[in-house]
């Protein structure tokens, strides 16, 4: 092996090895924990937007995001490079229409032009590769409680991704799918929007997996049911907040209930 491939191959190991220092810096300050927006382009964001609270939410198991401006989820993916180095890449995310866009616009916009971040007095801080500062988030005060039990009671549908982009209230136009969630069991009831259903229900966390569903045979009209049930096998991850219930696949939101 000659002196220069060898150089060549200590420069990349060298390399190789500040980036996983730095990864796991990172990971150990910033990443598996849930982060409030609090400020866009030097602006102050409001605790709530919309009703809810805006996030970031940076995971350790797949380098995955998830975040909201207090209207759609948005997800995709991160990576870490040297010298506080981050650059996202954007997933899909839900298409509602909210009265206030603009923290999720910021999110956005957030998310296209991050190149570094810092922690300054436990507040997380993005800027761009000029070094202006785009976004300040601090952590956000959660419950402990991240079980079955956070599930009790009954929830009502009142968004549903459809991969086909209809229309939530042609979907339902007359009743809305329910979900009910007993304290201490497994067991899950509810109905479709049509037919009664039953089932199993395994929580870990904050991870979610339903099993089949044991239901009714009503023949029931138009698509909605359908719709429901399928969505409702592709969820792996529930999020809680302002008692909106959000069932999540993978990284984005794809179904949100109301507690009755």
């Amino acid at each position: 092996m000659n002196v220069s491939y060898m150089m060549i191959a200590l420069v990349a190991l060298l390399s190789s090895c500040s980036v996983k220092k730095a990864t796991e810096v990172a990971t150990s300050d910033i990443v598996g924990k849930k982060w409030q927006l609090i400020e866009l382009e030097g602006n102050p964001v409001a605790d709530k937007v919309n009703g809810k609270v805006p996030f970031l939410e940076l995971r350790t198991e797949d380098s995955t995001y998830a975040a909201s401006g207090g209207c759609n989820g948005i997800g995709g993916k991160y990576e870490w490079a040297k010298n506080n180095g981050i650059k996202f890449s954007m997933g899909v995310s839900t298409m509602m229409a909210c009265q206030d866009m603009s923290a999720e616009n910021g999110l956005r916009n957030l998310f296209g032009k991050a190149e570094n971040y810092r922690l300054e007095n436990d507040t997380l801080v993005f800027s761009s590769e000029n070094g202006s500062v785009l976004a300040k988030f601090k952590l956000a005060n959660e419950t402990k409680e991240n079980d079955i039990a956070l599930l009790d009671g009954t929830w009502e549908l009142d968004y549903v991704m459809d991969p086909d982009g209809k229309d939530f209230t042609a979907l339902y136009p007359e009743k809305k799918p329910i979900l009910t969630f007993e304290a201490g069991s497994s067991k899950v009831t509810g109905n479709s929007s049509c037919n009664n259903f039953t089932g199993n229900v395994t929580v870990e966390g904050h991870n979610i997996e339903f099993s089949p569903l044991g239901m009714t045979k009503m023949a029931c009209p138009g698509e909605g049911e359908g719709v429901f049930v399928e969505a409702l096998e592709k969820v792996n991850r529930f999020d809680i907040q302002d008692n909106a219930l959000h069932f999540i696949m993978g990284d984005i939101a794809i179904m949100r209930f109301q507690k009755k």
